[in-house]
């Protein structure tokens, strides 16, 4: 499924936050999004999943969905959003009950979903119970379970380490692979951006404006740590996030 965003404007009580922005973003495609703290890139991932409607401009759909699509926008979220008293099978049996899913049909999905990320071992094991990097494994399971056509992730790995990050790429790199899906992703980490997306988004500071649109032609399945064609493609971002900081010390010297 196509996306198309068509000059978004958003404001809360005359407040500003994005401002014309346009962008589309072809079926299979996945969309990082960066820009400063603030600039309105989760908000930008809410209009885009309808859960708020923009100020001004449209975001159209086009294209079908995935043969069994439950949901053709999913969420992927930092904090998890785990129910800690169900299980790794009982989260993701929710989505499921959502759509009256149940028995045989529920288990099948299930089943599938946690061989894919990794987790058939943890399929009654309590949230309390796992770290870090498999309770997002487990979101990711309970959002590949509605089968969507578009991924939406907000700072999906930002609570964890390192290393768990490292690994966690890895796990996202090989399920598109495997089923190319439509993803927005939003981070603040420039090393995420340049290893997950097709093309990079950059927005201003508030109001969040769209700078420029950064492609990077090399296959995500190539792409590893400290690839230097990886590295100069951040520092070319880095140069934008520095230059739309100072811009904004300049003008604050100037009020």
């Amino acid at each position: 499924m196509d996306l198309t965003l068509e000059n978004i404007t958003h404001r809360y009580d005359g407040l500003t936050v994005l401002e014309d922005v346009s962008l589309h973003i072809p079926a299979g495609e996945i969309l990082c999004v960066i820009g400063p703290s603030g600039c309105g890139k989760s908000t930008l991932l809410r209009l885009i999943g309808g859960l708020e409607r923009p100020s001004a401009g449209q975001i159209l759909q086009r294209g079908t969905a995935p043969e069994g699509c439950l949901n053709p926008l999913t969420y992927v979220f930092q904090d998890f959003a785990l129910l800690p008293w169900r299980t790794v099978e009982g989260n993701i049996s929710l989505v499921l009950e959502d759509h009256g899913i149940r028995g045989a049909k529920a288990d099948h999905i299930i089943s599938d979903v946690l061989a894919r990320t990794k987790l058939s071992d943890f399929r009654t094991a309590l949230p309390r119970q796992l770290s870090g990097g498999m309770k997002q494994r487990v979101a990711i399971a309970r959002a590949l379970a509605v089968k969507p056509a578009v991924m939406l992730l907000d700072e999906p790995l930002s609570a964890l380490d390192a290393q768990t990050r490292e690994l966690l790429m890895e796990d996202m790199i090989g399920l598109w692979e495997r089923q190319p899906f439509t993803g927005v992703y939003v981070t603040h980490n420039l090393a995420e951006a340049v290893r997950l997306g097709h093309r990079i988004a950059v927005l201003s500071r508030r109001p969040g404006r769209l700078c420029e649109v950064v492609k990077i032609d090399i296959p995500l399945t190539e792409r590893r740590a400290g690839d230097a064609r990886l590295e100069a493609v951040q520092a070319q971002l880095w140069d934008m996030m520095k230059q739309e900081a100072m811009a904004a010390d300049q003008e604050l010297l100037h009020v």
